[in-house]
């Protein structure tokens, strides 16, 4: 039977075409899109992390902080992953960009969107907690490293707890053959463990974003460079391993 003509288009053709303008996203969704997402994310991550730690109670130790990141990361990733890929975390742009999980056009917008949510985030913090409490706690900036002869454990400390976090990203979100619906609660319970083991070596920030944000609202810059090295060398280290050995076919460079 015929398609019912419309000039040069039919019915089918007409159909079709709309299809496949559904089917390409539009440019705001592709780009912008996402970086408001990682924006917002960034905030509301780095704001509960920073009022964990300014109203943190003696008793509870580091439990408060830990759970606090850790519950708060996973459920911006749940709810905002499917946006932007929930990195929320400048080093985990940078690995997802190395296996192919990020377009490299989207990496360095991520990084200023991550940055500015660091921002927004611990000035939303230093607003809603006690005057006292947030001078207590630096507000929430990292200072567990106060002398030279710290810098390397706390670099080597960084370095391997936030390979640990970045891994379960690429491998729980991104990895194809490995991938997982409980990525966001296992990048979550990746933080929480990480604080727990490192928070006293280093501060266990992991995230230049977490430690950038604080960092400029309470002008405190002592060893913070140390929280980006550590962090930014583990992206490239997690990058490098997953395409050289862990990734599937699509990812690894090598015996596909």
């Amino acid at each position: 039977m015929n398609d019912v003509e419309m000039g040069q288009l039919s019915f089918k053709d007409i159909d079709l075409d709309m299809k496949q303008k559904d089917a390409k996203p539009h440019w705001y969704e592709k780009y912008v899109q996402p970086c408001v997402a990682e924006l917002l994310g960034t905030a509301l991550f780095v704001f509960v992390g920073c009022v964990s730690v300014i109203e943190n109670e003696d008793s509870t130790g580091r439990l408060q902080p830990a759970l606090a990141h850790g519950l708060a990361l996973g459920l911006t990733i749940a709810i905002l992953g499917g946006i932007s890929g929930g990195h929320f975390n400048p080093a985990v742009s940078l690995g997802a960009c190395i296996i192919g999980g990020l377009n490299i056009v989207l990496v360095v917008p991520y990084w200023i969107s991550q940055l500015c949510g660091g921002m927004a985030g611990a000035a939303l913090a230093k607003a809603m907690t006690v005057g006292i409490n947030y001078n207590n706690a630096t507000g929430a900036a990292f200072t567990a490293v106060s002398e030279d002869e710290q810098v390397p454990r706390a670099i080597g400390a960084e370095i391997i707890m936030a390979f640990f976090l970045v891994l379960a990203v690429c491998m729980g979100a991104i990895n194809e053959k490995t991938r997982t619906p409980l990525a966001p609660f296992c990048i979550g319970f990746t933080v929480t463990v990480d604080i727990l083991a490192g928070g006293a070596i280093s501060g266990a920030c992991m995230n230049p974003a977490r430690a950038f944000g604080p960092a400029v609202v309470a002008n405190y810059w002592d060893y913070h460079w140390v929280y980006w090295v550590g962090p930014m060398s583990a992206g490239l280290l997690v990058g490098g391993l997953i395409r050289l050995l862990l990734g599937d076919k699509k990812v690894r460079l090598f015996l596909k």
